[in-house]
């Protein structure tokens, strides 16, 4: 039997998704609709459940009694007859993680919108997908890396399949007016859309990058026969003022960014925006294997109603991380220098927050759920960033093994043999186990790294990066970072750059914590001058650390006096540079790491 699903913009001006499901021969005890408490490769409960507006349900044509048993359960009464429901959806979340719907374009990801048929999610579903009431034929185009059913062609309006429910909400639906380019890759058609309006935008270059990104990571994975694990693959954007963010899918993504990120024609130079969107596109496209196929054993299936615990997201979204930058200068689109200085910023934001000396990597990714993706302004002193430590556990593994092997092994092999269980286990797959990237480092290396991995990840040590940079001819050193004076001197940060100074975090250790300051509080003068955002740096930079100053600010509209002494010792600041006396061996070894040195 097929799960048959329908959804129509009703009302785009109120943000309104009308959703029908019907179903066959429905539990004869009452049947279970839920609707899923959050979205894979967003680990936050979203209670998409709460943007129901009204539900009635329909047996046999007469109305059917429903009744809500929690915040997203539905049970129908008893019935023999075949039940559909009905419903709308209130969709106005701009993000790549719900549903957005106005009167000029729609999105959607499937666990915002489509209730399950609970005991019946592995049933073959169709969903059939209407354009507004009102819109002229043609008008509105559709993408989706869903299969379009016999008589729809695929982008226009109509009926698509899946092969089960998690299949049908894997695939996001973009819908509107947009601009789109295609492009194979290694035989296997890709498309991406762009909807938002930019101008002149150079979707020729679009597309020639994001092929070179794509086929850089198939041949990682796929050495001896390229071809990526899919039959098509989009690339769903969405161009705003200021945004950034992406959402994996098994054979899609969704991407938000900067409409000046975006490549126009006659841009000749990658810009530093460009270089980000790429980045961001090559970290999605890296995660159709890792987590979207090889994926943690807590995933294995996923658990939709509730909080799926893993302390490996430091393997799939660290790991991730390290190779999107990676992969671009393999391919060509970052420079050596450009990538070790993407190293260096990353390294820098890691070292400077005290939080990776408090929480492991393991504890960041098991709390996941209720701390990295609620942070609050003391997030730098308790939270360390599976993404971004991760990334730098990734890179000192895969330095260790080049350097311990030889050269001979690398964390690729470690990546291309995690791919090789999938394959081989196919539909029994089961996911790896919590301390199964230790046993795939072994196995695919024969190297012993396991004490440093765990020290590194279930610990809290810090890799020795300046002696395990040294087996890719690579000097690491340590300057201060003086740019921002305000974090350098005082250890504090504002909330934007205009307006009032207010204080947006307060870093551990730092003048203005030791002094009282707390987030909240609006600073009004520096030793008896103003201080605005554009002001407070400028008058920084006129004293020397280990000064003594008096900061004036507002707290609960109170006025308040702190005496403070400036740092003595500004954080660090880390930069990568080649070193030009390194070893012919290690010159090889770096080449093979992150390529050619191109001036």
């Amino acid at each position: 039997m097929t799960i048959r699903y329908a959804i129509r913009p009703a009302d785009p001006g109120a943000h309104l998704f009308h959703v029908t499901v019907g179903l066959e021969r429905p539990d004869p005890q009452g049947q279970h609709f839920a609707l899923p408490a959050w979205n894979p490769g967003s680990y936050m409960i979203r209670e998409f459940a709460r943007h129901i507006v009204r539900l009635t349900a329909l047996a046999g044509g007469r109305k059917l009694r429903v009744e809500k048993l929690d915040k997203h359960t539905w049970r129908c009464a008893r019935t023999e007859e075949d039940v559909t429901l009905a419903y709308e959806v209130y969709a106005f979340d701009l993000s790549v993680r719900a549903a957005y719907l106005d009167p000029e374009q729609a999105f959607f990801n499937g666990a915002a919108l489509l209730l399950a048929p609970l005991g019946r999610e592995l049933e073959d579903c169709r969903l059939d997908i209407f354009p507004p009431a009102g819109v002229r034929a043609g008008s509105w185009q559709l993408l989706t890396g869903l299969r379009a059913a016999r008589g729809t062609r695929p982008g226009e309006f109509g009926a698509y399949l899946a092969r089960d429910y998690e299949a049908l909400i894997d695939c996001p639906v973009q819908m509107g007016r947009f601009a789109q380019g295609r492009f194979d890759v290694l035989g296997v058609p890709h498309q991406i859309a762009s909807s938002g309006r930019v101008a002149r935008l150079d979707l020729h270059r679009l597309e020639a990058d994001l092929t070179r990104v794509c086929e850089a990571h198939v041949r990682l994975f796929e050495p001896r026969q390229p071809r990526p694990p899919f039959e098509r693959y989009v690339f769903l954007t969405l161009a705003v003022d200021e945004g950034y963010g992406g959402l994996e899918h098994r054979n899609s993504c969704a991407l938000i960014c900067r409409r000046d990120d975006l490549p126009h024609l006659g841009m000749k130079e990658t810009t530093e925006g460009y270089r980000r969107f790429l980045g961001l596109v090559s970290h999605e496209y890296f995660h159709a294997w890792n987590v979207k196929r090889i994926r943690p054993q807590a995933f294995s299936p996923y658990d939709l109603g509730r909080e799926n615990y893993t302390r490996l997201l430091w393997a799939f979204e660290g790991f991730t991380a390290y190779y999107d930058d990676l992969m671009l200068a393999r391919a060509g689109l970052l420079s050596q220098a450009q990538y070790l200085e993407a190293l260096g910023r990353t390294m820098t934001t890691v070292m400077q927050r005290s939080a990776r000396l408090k929480q492991s990597l393991a504890e960041s990714s098991f709390d996941a759920w209720i701390k990295y993706y609620r942070q609050d302004e003391n997030a730098p002193n308790s939270v360390v960033s599976y993404y971004q430590k991760g990334a730098l556990v990734a890179l000192a593994l895969d330095l260790a093994i080049r350097g311990e092997s030889g050269g001979r092994r690398c964390l690729d092999d470690v990546m291309r043999w995690l791919w090789r269980q999938w394959r081989l286990a196919g539909p029994s797959y089961r996911g790896i186990e919590e301390d199964g990237i230790v046993d795939a480092v072994t196995r695919a290396t024969g190297l012993d790294l396991g004490r440093a991995l765990r020290a590194w990840t279930e610990g809290t040590r810090d890799p020795d990066f300046s002696t395990l940079l040294l087996a890719v001819g690579i000097r690491l050193e340590r300057k201060l970072a003086l740019d921002s004076p305000h974090f350098a001197l005082l250890g504090l940060k504002l909330q934007g750059a205009s307006g009032e100074a207010r204080v947006a975090q307060v870093f551990d250790g730092g003048p203005a914590q030791q002094a009282g300051l707390s987030p909240g509080d609006v600073l009004m003068a520096l030793d008896e001058l103003r201080v605005t955002p554009a002001k407070l740096d400028a008058l920084l930079a006129r004293y020397s650390p280990g000064d003594a100053i008096q900061m004036l600010a507002f707290r609960r509209e109170e006025l308040k006096r702190f005496d403070l002494r400036l740092a003595r010792q500004p954080p660090p600041r880390f930069v990568l540079e080649v070193d030009e006396r390194a070893s012919a061996a290690a010159q090889r070894r770096r080449v093979a790491w992150c390529g050619e040195r191109r001036r």
